[in-house]
């Protein structure tokens, strides 16, 4: 029977502000999907973008709903679904659009596609923290630069979600994370984290961020750049890499042209997860590896702060938007 849930909404674009908590009603579950009690809800950069109309789509006005992971437990399940079962703790994330399926809410009904068991070892909490950071790390690096052991990797804006779950993710495999970040204050922390070194970026340009790199690598250079930002320090950045190496494009903080670097041969690539983790191989393999690394304790995801309950996402979003935490914000409900 359909039912009423509190659902995070927005009616037009803007900041935080414009977030407004109202009752939505639920609908049973159709062939194929499944209904959700969401018990924590990550916060990731898109979200932010998406509400304030910036992301690569825009919103469905009036009434958007808003963002893309959460962990809670299956309550009810449609016809035709066989991967999961009622009580069943999950994760969301493969495949969600925002506006029509943002998961900002008490109760949610998707596609069964776009939900994955969680670990039995995972809380809420946690889970929320880990799908979409760790699986993004893996597919842009592991699947897509190809990473190796013994690589040196630079990765930047590393204090982010996906940036910290990238160190991890490196340290796993054997290869060797340098992590970029704006202060000098969260150096430390990253070095904790598994940062072999962390190059703090204050005001100095992306061409002395490789020059530090080049120096780090007695002069060979990085195999693969995890970039985050782009615009136009992205071309000086990229000589950082040894030549042939990759670079993968993950994010646009600076929205401002980026020109293509002249020290060829270099590979670039951009990476979305969705076209990783929408596949059924993709999303399989993804899951997997970060399975094994929550249960062995490998990857520990980085929460900065827990708020609580839905009337907090204004708060979460403006503390998102400060830029002044490491690792994730979750939202517990």
């Amino acid at each position: 029977m359909p039912t009423t849930a509190r659902t995070v909404l927005f009616h037009e674009i803007g900041g935080p502000e414009v977030l407004r908590v109202e009752d939505v009603t639920v609908p049973d579950p159709a062939p194929g999907q499944v209904a959700l009690r969401v018990e924590a809800l990550g916060l990731n950069r898109a979200e932010a973008l998406f509400r304030a109309g910036t992301y690569y789509y825009q919103p469905s006005l009036p009434a958007s709903r808003l963002g893309y992971e959460a962990a809670g437990v299956v309550t009810a399940v449609g016809e035709g679904v066989t991967e999961l079962a009622v009580g069943d703790p999950v994760l969301t994330g493969p495949g969600i659009e925002m506006g029509a399926q943002g998961v900002y809410a008490e109760r949610i009904v998707l596609p069964e596609t776009a939900v994955v068991r969680r670990h039995a070892t995972v809380d809420a909490v946690t889970g929320a923290a880990a799908w979409l950071t760790y699986t993004t790390a893996y597919g842009a690096l592991l699947e897509t630069a190809g990473l190796k052991p013994g690589d040196h990797v630079l990765i930047t804006g590393a204090s982010s979600g996906v940036g910290t779950a990238a160190i991890q993710v490196a340290r796993r495999i054997g290869a060797i994370p340098l992590a970029t970040t704006r202060t000098e204050a969260k150096r430390q922390r990253l070095l904790e984290l598994g940062a072999a070194e962390v190059i703090v970026t204050g005001e100095t340009g992306a061409e002395a961020v490789a020059k530090e790199a080049r120096r780090l690598t007695g002069g060979d250079g990085v195999e693969v750049i995890f970039d985050a930002i782009g615009g136009p320090g992205f071309r000086p950045l990229v000589g950082a890499l040894v030549t042939g190496g990759a670079v993968v494009v993950y994010g646009w903080l600076d929205r401002r042209p980026a020109e293509i670097p002249w020290n060829w041969p270099v590979t670039i690539h951009t990476y979305a997860n969705m076209a990783l983790t929408t596949t059924p191989g993709g999303r399989r393999r993804s899951t997997a590896f970060l399975d094994a690394g929550l249960a062995d304790g490998g990857f520990r995801p980085i929460i900065d702060e827990v708020l609580d309950g839905l009337d907090s996402i204004g708060d979460a979003h403006r503390l998102l938007e400060s830029n002044a935490h490491t690792g994730k914000i979750v939202v517990r409900i």
